[in-house]
This record gives structure tokens, C-alpha cells and sequence, in this order.
């Protein structure tokens, strides 16, 4: 059977995706409301799709009325819609009627403890199925769900909920990572003392029974009791009803509220599995996330296409580094969504997964999270899924979608984005916001509306953060902090965040041009390139964390330039290479190379609690003191360069 996306180049009567692209951008209308009949969205979509111009006079579905929980639940009652696994080996299912009946009584449960539309509700929770009926139970009556993964202590945690004080939180009593178990239930005290406006807490147990502990914990078994059997009576709500807040990163200052539509994010997401990723009914749907990143609410989003969702809560490399293969073989997965560091990760250690697994159920293998390197893209087409789709994607928080993603009607390019998703208007742009030729870098930006657009940030009345954020530096145009390119194939190259490229001589240059270079060496597991403030000048400084065994001598960081000088460019070639024990890095992953940045120019870090490290960074700060500061933080694990001047290094 064609895939979706297919079938609408077919219906179109349009010779090839790129002018497919230009018609859902130059005529949104008919685009987006052909995605909510091809999406299977349910509700009434209202009389005009998109009226208006601008990121500010732009209405979707202005009429509309609809909840995302009909779209969400839609479908056969027998057929398992949710699993749950954990690194343990544990595993539970539900079939759709089961997890509408459990939504049901969540519904039900928070009708009764006063929440209503627009009420904020939240969760620290693990990746468990008590996550997902919990946001769908709150979104069936309108209600706006923000969560947070165990990993965020309590001072980040509160950094987030603290500014949008919701009435009730789920947590878990502990959670399990790499074999450890971690007692959420004794930081509670704490995180109750700064959300006041909390009047009841619902907790999860998975061990001992520690509801009761404070006044207002209930046990979430005792909580749905008296609700069980409720019927699911859905509220229908217009299409810019809030339904998610996201969080920044926090990397550069206190974490931003962002606040979602629920229909926008259902919309924008199901149009990208849907018609990009190829997800249908009869699909097992994986994506390696926790409750704290953006790609939970996208995953949620799935059960949307009829498929499967499949949840795991834990470390992807415990008990061994090849779980999340394993688990694709024993859930008959038929897609993969994991982040380029895992697969990066798993190419050096020089296994071939295929021949270890039966892979031969996967359909599509996505990667997002940072770019995907081309030796990412051999490994995947060659010792993971030869015959698989591989979509590397991305897009953010910001938009709780993609800008740039897989093509399935396209052929597989190296290294390649394959192109700009339906309906969102990328171009890359100079300095001064001009349009620059293909193959050459420059800033993403997004010159038209889309569905997933925020509604703004919370508690900015006027949208002055909002607006700052995204819109001051080309004005009337979504910048949305990529270094990019795009290609002679149509497809997009990522060099990494504008806000961390480097600057050497006036050149821009991307962090990933360096890290794909540097992370073939065997020695190296991986590596971080910031600029440093240098003799009126900055100049490039890589750290690397090498493998075990392996040592930063004079001759590895000669071959480590070398390479860099040939493969990139004499102009990417770092002045200092040192070695780094481990590199901070955020709750979702992402190295932060913003924290790093501020302690070699010796700034004060802007924000520490998104780190999911911090200490990380203590060793910087030792190393920034200078070339014997370095030395002495180094002696017990590498030795560091001198923090010689560019021209005598390099």
C-alpha cells in the first residue's frame, strides 16, 4: 500500500516533493486541512483552516471543536495501544479499551479534586504508562499538562512548576537508573515546601506503599478507585486551547514556560508521522525519552495513527549497551527512535546489532537530539537496518515538532537531513536575514505560521519574552537558532546551535563540523569545541573524553589537527585540546556547550539546574585557572595542554 505521503503527491498531481513542499507552504489552507483529514484527526475542523497573515495574525481552525483525546483513543478496544517497560525486564500492556477506561477514571478523579479547562496539572514521573493516562485523563477535560522526568531535583523541578503552580502532581514513591534505585518519594518535602498551590499529590508506587506520608498524598490505585467505571465524556475545546507546558533548557537563564495548543502539537505531530515517518495502524512505535523532553509529548502524540506505543523507563545501555536493540527484537518494533549520540555511541563499539538481533521489523529508524554524523548513517544503513528508512530530524522544544525531517518518497543522502517538513516555510539566511545559495551556512528561520507555534510563554502578558525570543533578530521571521545549510539534493545540513558556533577570524563555524571529524579516532568517545576569549581575538578550544586506556599526548592531538585541518578546514583547527573526565550535559542529553562556554571566559554559568552533571563543570573551572591549574585538575586523568597562544599550537 503507497504511504500517505504518496498518496497526497498522487492526489496533488505534484512531479516530486519539492513542489508538494512549495504548495503546503504557499497554500496552507488547503494543506493543513488536507493533514487533518489524512491524520484522522476527530472533531469538527470549522469552516477555513488558516485566516490571517503573520506570526501574530495568523489563526488555525478558528472555528474548530474538538478534544485531542478523541483523535488519541480512536479505535478497535482489543487492540494493545500502550506498553510499558522497564530495564529490570518488566513489562505491562493495555489495550485501547483498557487505557480508555483508566483515562476515564483519571478524568473523573481530577473533576473531583476542582481541576477544570485550563487548570494546570503536572508530573515528576518516570516513563511509565501512569504517565501517558495521567496527560490524557487532564487533557480529556482541558486541563494543561506539564511533566518532568526523576532526574530534575528539586530546585530545577521548581524553577519549572514554581512559575506555573499547578493544583495536582503525580509522582512515583522511586525509580530505577543503570541498576540504581533512587527514592523520589524523600525529596517531596522539599518541592511540596515551593508549590504551595498544590492541593493534592498522587503517587505511584512501585515498591512500598508511601502514600499518606504528607497530608494530601494519596496512592494512585486508592485515587482512581472510586472513579473506575466512569464513562469517557470528552471536552470539546477550540483549537487554540492550551494543552502543553514545555520547558527550555534552561541553558542560557531560567527554563521559559512554553505553552502549547494541544490540537496545534496534535496536528503538526501526526502530519510528521503520518506523512514523513510512514506510522499507521499496525505500527510499534519506540522513541528513547523520558518525561522531561519534548520527544514524550511526541511519542504521546503517536497513539494518534492507530499504532502502538511502546514506553521504556530506564538507562538504553543497561544492563548492557545493546538494550534498546534487544528490545526492538523482542517488541517487534517497526520503528526506532533513538538520539545520534546513542548511535554514535553504539557504531565505536564496532558491534553489528543486526547480526546479534532479528532487526528485520524495522520500517524507519529516526535519530534526533544533535546531528547525525555520515559514519551515524552508515552504521545504521549498514549494521542496523539496511532495508529501514533512516530519518535523522530536527526541530525543538520550541515548536514541539520538526523543521527538517525524513522523506520517504526520497532516496537516503549521507550525512543528509532529507528536507524541510510539510507545511513549514524553512529558508536559510545571512546575518542580515538574506536568503543565502545552497551550500552555504546560515541561521534556520521560518518565514510563515505553523499549527505547533506556541501560544507564547507563560506569565508574559504582552509576549515581550515571546516575541524576543524567536522574533527581534529578523523581525517578522521565526529564527530558531540553528547553524544549517542546505544541499544540492534538497536536503539540510545541521553544524550545530547558532548561539554555540564558533567564531575563528570571522568565519562561522559549526561545533559538529569538529566532532564529526574528531569522534572517528577509536581514543575518543566524544568532544566539545567552545570559543575562548583570547589576545583581542577567541580562538577554538575541543575537549575530549577519551576511552578508557587511551591517553591526550602529543602525538594524538597532532593527528586529532591534522585530521581536523583536512577533513574540515585550517580555520576549524583548535588552538588548545584537553582532556575532560566527562562533559556537563543536559536532562535531555545535549552536551552543554553554552555552561562551558561561560566558565572558560569565566562568566558566571547562566543556569545550572537543567545540567543533569553539574559537577561536571568543576573541573573546568580548574582547568580555566590556567596551564597549571589545568595541570593539577588533570594529574589523575589525562594530562592538558598548556593554554598556549593559537599561533605556537596549532
Amino acid at each position: 500500500m503507497p504511504s500517505a505521503l504518496a498518496r497526497l503527491l498522487d492526489e496533488r498531481h505534484e512531479p516530486d516533493y519539492a513542489a508538494l513542499h512549495a504548495w503546503s507552504v504557499h497554500d496552507p489552507d488547503a494543506f493543513w486541512r488536507a493533514a487533518w483529514r489524512d491524520c484522522g484527526i476527530v472533531g469538527d475542523p470549522g469552516a477555513a483552516a488558516v485566516v490571517g497573515e503573520g506570526f501574530f495574525g495568523t489563526s488555525f481552525f478558528p472555528h474548530a471543536r474538538l478534544n485531542v483525546v478523541d483523535t488519541l483513543l480512536a479505535g478497535p478496544e482489543d487492540a494493545e495501544v500502550l506498553v510499558g517497560l522497564t530495564e529490570d525486564g518488566g513489562r505491562r500492556s493495555l489495550t485501547r479499551g483498557e487505557l480508555r477506561r483508566q483515562v476515564a477514571a483519571v478524568a473523573a478523579a481530577l473533576v473531583a479534586e476542582g481541576v477544570g479547562p485550563g487548570d494546570r496539572v503536572a508530573a515528576w514521573i518516570p516513563n511509565i504508562p501512569e504517565a501517558a493516562v495521567y496527560a490524557l485523563g487532564a487533557l480529556a477535560i482541558g486541563a494543561v499538562v506539564s511533566t518532568a522526568s526523576p532526574d530534575f531535583g528539586p530546585a530545577a523541578l521548581l524553577d519549572r512548576f514554581g512559575q506555573i503552580e499547578p493544583g495536582v502532581l503525580l509522582v512515583a514513591d522511586r525509580c530505577s537508573y543503570a541498576g540504581r534505585v533512587v527514592e523520589c518519594a524523600d525529596r517531596l518535602p522539599d518541592i511540596l515546601a515551593g508549590l504551595p498551590s498544590v492541593r493534592a499529590v498522587v503517587v505511584v508506587g512501585t515498591g512500598e506503599d508511601v502514600a499518606g506520608r504528607h497530608r494530601i498524598d494519596v496512592g494512585w490505585d486508592d485515587w482512581l478507585a472510586p472513579h473506575l467505571g466512569a464513562g469517557l465524556d470528552t471536552t470539546a475545546l477550540p483549537f487554540d486551547h492550551p494543552g502543553f507546558i514545555l520547558f527550555s533548557s534552561g541553558t542560557t537563564g531560567k527554563p521559559k514556560c512554553i505553552v502549547h495548543r494541544a490540537a496545534g502539537v496534535l496536528l503538526k505531530v501526526l502530519s510528521e508521522q503520518v506523512y514523513h515517518l510512514d506510522v499507521g495502524p499496525g505500527d510499534r512505535v519506540f522513541y528513547y525519552t523520558t518525561c522531561g523532553w519534548m520527544m514524550w509529548n511526541w511519542l504521546l502524540c503517536a497513539l494518534g495513527t492507530g499504532a502502538t506505543v511502546v514506553l521504556y523507563e530506564g538507562s538504553p545501555v543497561h544492563p548492557t549497551p545493546d538494550r534498546l536493540f534487544a528490545l526492538a527484537e523482542s517488541e517487534r518494533l517497526t520503528f526506532l527512535g533513538v538520539s545520534a549520540k546513542f548511535l554514535d555511541s553504539a557504531r565505536k563499539t564496532g558491534g553489528r546489532p543486526r547480526d546479534a538481533f532479528d532487526l528485520s521489523s524495522l520500517r524507519t529508524v529516526a535519530s534526533t537530539g544533535s546531528p547525525l554524523s555520515p559514519e551515524g548513517f552508515d552504521f545504521v544503513l549498514d549494521a542496523v537496518a539496511p532495508d529501514a528508512h533512516l530519518s535523522s530530524m530536527s526541530g525543538g522544544t520550541d515548536i514541539c515538532g520538526c523543521f527538517v525531517i525524513g522523506v520517504p518518497t526520497l532516496p537516503v543522502v549521507r550525512g543528509e537531513i532529507q528536507g524541510a517538513a510539510l507545511g513549514m516555510a524553512v529558508d536559510v539566511v545571512d546575518e542580515s536575514g538574506q536568503s543565502v545559495a545552497v551550500g552555504t551556512k546560515g541561521d534556520l528561520v521560518c518565514t510563515a505560521p505553523f499549527p505547533s507555534q506556541p501560544l507564547g510563554f507563560w506569565a508574559d502578558p504582552d509576549a515581550s519574552r515571546y516575541r524576543s525570543a524567536y522574533f527581534d533578530r529578523f523581525p517578522g521571521v521565526w529564527a530558531h537558532g540553528d547553524f544549517i545549510a542546505g544541499t544540492a539534493s534538497g536536503g539540510y545540513v545541521i553544524y550545530g546551535r547558532s548561539d554555540a558556533t564558533l567564531n575563528a577570524n570571522g568565519v562561522r563555524i559549526g561545533t559538529s563540523e569538529i566532532y564529526r571529524v574528531v569522534e572517528q579516532f577509536s581514543e575518543v568517545l566524544e568532544a566539545m569545541a567552545v570559543a575562548e576569549a583570547w589576545e583581542s581575538d577567541t580562538r577554538i578550544v575541543l575537549f575530549v573524553v577519551l576511552r578508557r586506556g587511551a591517553r591526550l599526548d602529543d602525538g594524538l592531538r597532532d593527528r586529532l589537527r591534522s585530521a581536523i585541518r583536512l577533513q574540515a578546514s585550517p580555520r576549524h583547527v583548535p588552538a588548545v585540546i584537553a582532556a575532560a573526565p566527562e562533559l556537563p550535559r543536559t536532562k535531555s542529553n545535549k552536551i552543554a556547550e553554552l555552561a562551558v562556554t561561560d566558565v572558560v571566559n569565566g562568566r558566571q554559568v547562566r543556569e545550572t539546574t537543567s545540567l543533569a552533571n553539574p559537577g561536571a563543570l568543576d573541573w573546568f573551572r580548574t582547568w580555566v585557572n590556567g596551564s597549571s591549574g589545568s595541570l593539577a585538575a588533570a594529574a589523575s586523568w589525562q594530562e592538558a595542554e598548556p593554554r598556549r597562544s593559537p599561533g605556537r599550537s596549532s
